[in-house]
C-alpha cells in the first residue's frame, strides 16, 4: 500500500496513569468511556447496564455518587463490573473517601467545589491508600466565580487556567496520578481550550463536548469536535455526551476512532446512500447487517453498494464486497477480487456467514502469530 502522509495523525506526547488496570496516556490505545444514568442507588439496574456498555466495548465507566447510599451500592458495582468503573463527585468529599473505599479505580473531581485544601488533600490521601487516579473536570457551565470576574464569560483562557489550579492543588499534595479535561457544549470553545491546554501540560486528557444533544444532533457535534483534536493527535481517552442510552455513546465513540483509523473494532461497513440505480434495497440491508453483524468484534471492512458505479472500486479495498448487478444476481468480492454471486434472497445470511468465517480466520491467525511469538 502506498504511503499516506496526509493521513497520518502524531499522537501528541502525553504522560501514561492507569485507571484500574486500564493505561490513559503515553503511548496506550485511546479508550472509550461512557456514564450509566441509572440510580446508583439501584446497585442491580446500574451493573445490568454496565453490562450492556461492557458488551459494546467500553473500556471505562463513570458512575455518579451523590450520596452515601450510593457510595453503599458503589461497592457492589464495582465488584461485579469488569471494566474499571469512576465515580463521579461534586461538592461532597467524603462520598470522594467512600468511593475509594469501595473500590473505585479513578475519583472524578473539581478540587475547586471540594472545599478547603485540607478536604482536598484528603481526597489525595484517599486515592492513594487506594491505587485510585483523578481526573480533575472542568467544565464551562460551572466555572469558579473569580474566573468568570476575570475574564466576564467562559472562554478557552478561563477553562485552561481553572484546569491549571487545579493540577496545581494535587501537585502541591505530591500526586501526579491525575487526567484533565476541559468540556464545553460549544464546539469551538471546547476544542480551543484542548489546544491551548494540550500545549501547556503532558498530563493525559479526556476529550468531550459535554451536553452534545440527542442521538443524532449529539453525535454530529461530538463528532466534529472530536474529530478535529483528535486528528491533531490531542487526546488519550474520549466520552461522547448523548441524551441517549450509554450503550449508545460507546458505539459513537467507537465509530468516530474507526473513522479517523485510531482504532478500529468490529466491522467497518462501507455503503452507498443509494439511488434509482440500486439492484438490492442498499437501506435496508445495511440496516439488517449492521444488526446481524453487532457481534463481531474482530476489525474487518465490508463494503456494500448498490451498483457498479462505485462498487467494484470500493470492494477492492475492503475484506468482503457486495456490489449489486442485473436480473437479482449481485457480485460477491472477496480480498478485493471478484469471487462469485449471490442472488436477492440469500444476500443478509450469506454475507454474515462470509463475514463470520473471515473474522474467524483472523482470530485464528491473530492466535497463531501469538503463540510463535512466544
Amino acid at each position: 500500500m502506498s504511503v499516506r502522509p496526509w493521513r497520518d495523525i502524531v499522537r501528541r506526547k502525553s504522560r501514561q496513569i492507569m485507571v484500574g488496570r486500564v493505561p490513559v496516556g503515553g503511548d496506550a490505545p485511546i479508550t472509550v468511556q461512557t456514564m450509566t444514568n441509572t440510580p446508583t442507588e439501584d446497585a442491580k439496574a446500574t451493573i445490568d447496564q454496565i453490562r450492556r456498555c461492557e458488551e459494546v466495548g467500553a473500556d471505562i465507566i463513570r458512575v455518579s455518587c451523590p450520596t452515601e447510599e450510593a457510595t453503599r451500592a458503589f461497592r457492589l458495582i464495582t465488584r461485579a463490573a469488569r471494566v474499571p468503573i469512576v465515580a463521579d463527585i461534586h461538592f461532597h468529599y467524603r462520598r470522594a473517601l467512600e468511593a475509594a473505599d469501595a473500590g473505585a479505580a479513578c475519583l472524578r473531581i473539581n478540587p475547586g467545589n471540594i472545599g478547603s485544601m485540607e478536604r482536598v488533600k484528603e481526597v489525595v490521601r484517599a486515592a492513594k491508600a487506594n491505587g485510585c487516579a483523578i481526573r480533575i473536570g472542568v467544565n464551562a457551565g460551572s466555572l469558579e466565580k473569580h474566573l468568570l470576574e476575570k475574564y466576564g464569560e467562559p472562554c478557552p483562557e478561563a477553562l485552561v487556567e481553572s484546569a491549571l489550579e487545579h493540577a496545581k492543588l494535587l501537585e502541591d499534595c505530591d500526586f501526579h496520578e491525575f487526567k484533565i479535561s476541559v468540556k464545553a457544549s460549544d464546539v469551538f470553545l471546547a476544542v480551543a481550550a484542548y489546544n491551548e491546554l494540550a500545549a501547556r501540560t503532558d498530563y493525559p486528557l479526556h476529550l468531550g463536548i459535554t451536553e452534545a444533544g440527542g442521538l443524532i444532533g449529539g453525535t454530529v457535534k461530538s463528532s466534529i469536535g472530536l474529530g478535529m483534536l483528535l486528528w491533531a493527535g490531542i487526546g488519550d481517552t474520549i466520552r461522547v455526551s448523548l441524551s441517549a442510552e450509554p450503550e449508545e455513546e460507546v458505539k459513537v465513540g467507537f465509530h468516530i476512532l474507526k473513522a479517523l483509523g485510531i482504532r478500529a473494532r468490529g466491522v467497518k461497513i462501507v455503503s452507498c446512500p443509494s439511488c434509482a440505480r440500486q439492484g438490492f434495497d442498499v437501506i435496508r440491508t445495511v440496516e439488517t447487517l449492521e444488526a446481524r453483524l453487532a457481534h463481531i468484534t474482530t476489525p474487518l471492512s465490508l463494503s456494500v453498494l448498490g451498483c457498479v458505479v462505485n462498487g467494484p472500486g470500493e470492494a477492492r479495498e475492503t475484506d468482503i464486497g457486495l456490489t449489486g448487478g442485473g436480473n437479482g444476481r449481485h457480485m460477491v468480492y472477496l480480498s478485493g477480487v471478484t469471487d462469485h454471486h449471490v442472488t436477492d434472497e440469500r444476500i443478509i445470511d450469506h454475507i454474515v456467514e462470509l463475514v463470520e468465517k473471515k473474522a474467524a480466520e483472523i482470530e485464528a491467525a491473530n492466535a497463531a502469530a501469538l503463540r510463535a511469538a512466544e
